[in-house]
């Protein structure tokens, strides 16, 4: 027993060393017209505060992560096209929430909707709003009330799930072998599909089916997803603790790095980024600064 123990443990540290260290969601990136008017947005209609990333510009701080904005003079496109379908928030009691934003105005892209069976329980709804420069957000019922999911669509989910499993440690909840049965819900494709977890935001991930039949006048003749850069959602980031190695972990592996590292406020913000899955624009950062309760320390 005691000659087998060394071997077990060295066994379990090759695996550690095989696992990549665990990435964390640090902010979703859009483009704007408006940044202020964005930022008063989310700010007044959903569970997240003001703040200001880094020292270097002001943003919106969802408890955990940021929600990042670039300034654009012409609207940024928003059809349904690439990757990125939707980003959102929970809500406890969701006919209330939906209530309580039609009162303030906000205007909703789909109302609110039963999906108990897609969902797989009674009294699930959601709701689309139709946001700054026509970005997609849902509400929808949770345990919570704050920001809660993004969800991608993908030629192969079982596979983009894996890969941000495999390359940045998102938690799989399927387990390792998901099935990959097509499933329909109401005539639209809702399966396979991957659901992943990073820190406290669930990443979703639909077939490309789904959009195909949802919106075909934009997919009439089209068999790739657009690149997320430039679109109303731009791209996501994934902070990690060490970017140089990080990059050339990825580079050996054949990752696509299209932007080389950058150092920013003074040095506390190191930056990359590389494309993911169906086309995805994905920011590596290390970041030092200090998040907003911290500053306020």
């Amino acid at each position: 027993m005691l000659r087998i123990l060394p071997l077990l443990l060295f066994g379990s540290f090759l695996l550690a060393q095989d696992k990549p260290p665990a990435a964390h969601f640090h902010h979703l990136h859009l483009n704007t017209t408006d940044p202020a008017a964005a930022i008063d947005f989310y700010s007044s209609k959903f569970d997240c505060e003001k703040g200001r990333f880094a020292g270097l510009m002001d943003a919106v701080w969802a408890q955990k992560s940021w929600i990042l904005f670039t300034n654009v003079s012409t609207a940024p496109p928003s059809a349904i096209v690439s990757t990125i379908w939707h980003f959102g928030w929970g809500a406890e009691d969701m006919k209330a929430t939906y209530q309580k934003q039609i009162e303030n105005g906000t205007k909703f892209e789909t109302p609110i909707t039963d999906i108990s069976k897609l969902a797989g329980r009674e009294g699930f709804y959601y709701a689309y709003v139709d946001g700054p420069d026509h970005a997609l957000i849902e509400l929808n019922t949770a345990s919570f009330h704050r920001f809660g999911h993004l969800h991608l669509l993908s030629d192969d989910p079982i596979a983009a799930g894996q890969w941000y499993a495999k390359y940045f440690g998102a938690v799989n909840r399927a387990g390792p072998n998901p099935s990959r049965e097509p499933r329909f819900y109401e005539g639209y494709q809702v399966g396979p599909g991957a659901s992943l977890m990073m820190d406290n935001v669930n990443i979703l991930i639909f077939p490309a089916g789904y959009a195909r039949k949802a919106w075909p006048k934009d997919w009439d003749g089209r068999k790739t997803f657009e690149s997320t850069k430039g679109r109303v959602v731009d791209h996501i980031g994934l902070s990690v603790e060490n970017l140089p190695e990080t990059l050339a972990r990825l580079k050996a592996e054949g990752i696509m790095v299209t932007d080389e590292m950058k150092v920013i406020a003074g040095g506390k913000i190191k930056y990359a980024f590389i494309e993911g899955p169906d086309r995805m624009r994905i920011e590596l950062i290390e970041d030092h600064s200090a998040a907003p309760k911290e500053e306020a320390k």
